[in-house]
């Protein structure tokens, strides 16, 4: 069999010029959590998932006691302009070939949508919680890296942070093989493997909601953010309410202890 199966869910539509945004685990989970959001408010539909035995060997437990196994999953979501693809899921592949392998994969299906851009999104790790995170910009191409460094976003990342590792990296290298303009945006957040990082997240949600005209209203992203931080200064464990919120915000109550 494929390395990488894909199960449709709904028949492929056809689409304007879609311009794809990457939001998989990583540091903060700030991509996860800022794609969570948007798929669920934009309520964007699901095309198919991403089955391999690349993906790590475990299951998650869920709010019903039931075990999943991890998930990786392509939304989309018809727009007035450009139309937008969203790949989101629990997990990255598990190693150096199956991340390239998989991106691959992802490009195959780009492709065949005629997709114009791609964004990626990812977290930059800092050795304590930064009060307003910085968002940051690179890309494969100097046209979308100058696309996106407006309203404060910083096109000046070398030297701030090493090789971008996994999906969000290698999407925006196999990117510039085919000629596809690909730019990630980075934001600042805690460093340690249990934060989750919603402030960054929100700041890469306001980029994006700007940028492509997505029409989000973040008052209620912002009233969760204040939620989860009273439950936290309260130090009282995770209350209902919070949990709620960490469903909402990519159902991260169940995968925010897996990356490390």
């Amino acid at each position: 069999m494929s390395e990488w199966t894909i199960s449709k869910k709904n028949k492929f539509p056809k689409l304007n010029k879609p311009v794809l945004i990457e939001g998989l685990p990583g540091i903060g989970n700030v991509g996860k959590v800022a794609v969570d959001f948007i798929i669920e408010e934009l309520r964007a539909v699901k095309l198919c998932e991403f089955f391999s035995y690349k993906l790590p060997h475990s299951v998650f437990v869920n709010e019903d006691s039931l075990v999943e196994l991890p998930s990786i999953s392509l939304y989309y979501k018809k727009m007035k302009k450009n139309d937008v693809l969203f790949l989101v899921g629990d997990v990255q592949p598990i190693d150096e070939e199956s991340t390239y392998t998989f991106s691959e994969k992802v490009l195959d299906i780009f492709q065949e949508f005629r997709g114009s851009e791609i964004i990626t999104l990812g977290g930059i790790g800092l050795p304590s919680v930064p009060k307003k995170p910085k968002i940051y910009c690179t890309g494969n191409s100097p046209d979308i890296i100058k696309k996106y460094a407006f309203d404060g976003v910083d096109s000046k990342l070398y030297g701030v942070v090493g090789p971008i590792i996994g999906v969000s990296g290698l999407l925006l290298g196999l990117a510039k093989r085919r000629s596809i303009k690909a730019a990630a945006l980075l934001a600042e957040t805690y460093g340690h493997p249990m934060y989750l990082g919603i402030k960054g997240a929100r700041e890469i949600v306001r980029v994006l909601n700007t940028k492509l005209s997505l029409g989000i209203n973040l008052k209620e992203l912002d009233s969760e953010i204040k939620d989860i931080e009273e439950e936290v200064s309260r130090k009282s464990g995770i209350s209902t309410s919070r949990k709620k919120s960490l469903r909402r915000l990519g159902r991260m109550g169940k995968d925010v202890s897996y990356i490390g």
